[in-house]
């Protein structure tokens, strides 16, 4: 599976990384093989958002097609999924 197709929340390792001009553009950003991430978002048709100690990184679509990852947990498994939106019932005045 590549990076690109991660969905928000899921734990996630860095397998591998393309080619070598791929592999130093990943490493600029403290992204190696065997790096745990966390997906915070995925941007529809933008980036994919990962966090890794505190810090959020936006990992372009192209180069995150190009990033093979294994899934640690899921978003759902985990409880981390994207939480509901509730409407609260307020008394009248």
């Amino acid at each position: 599976m590549t990076l690109d197709k991660v969905r928000r929340g899921e734990q996630i390792k860095i397998i591998s990384i393309g080619d070598f001009r791929i592999k130093e553009q990943a490493l600029r950003m403290g992204i190696d093989e065997g790096t745990i991430l966390t997906c915070s978002e995925v941007v529809p048709a933008g980036p994919v958002v990962v966090s890794k100690n505190r810090q959020e990184l936006a990992i372009g679509r192209s180069l995150a097609r190009q990033i093979n990852v294994e899934v640690l947990a899921r978003a759902d498994a985990a409880g981390l999924a994207k939480p509901s939106l509730k409407s609260e019932t307020f008394g009248e005045v």
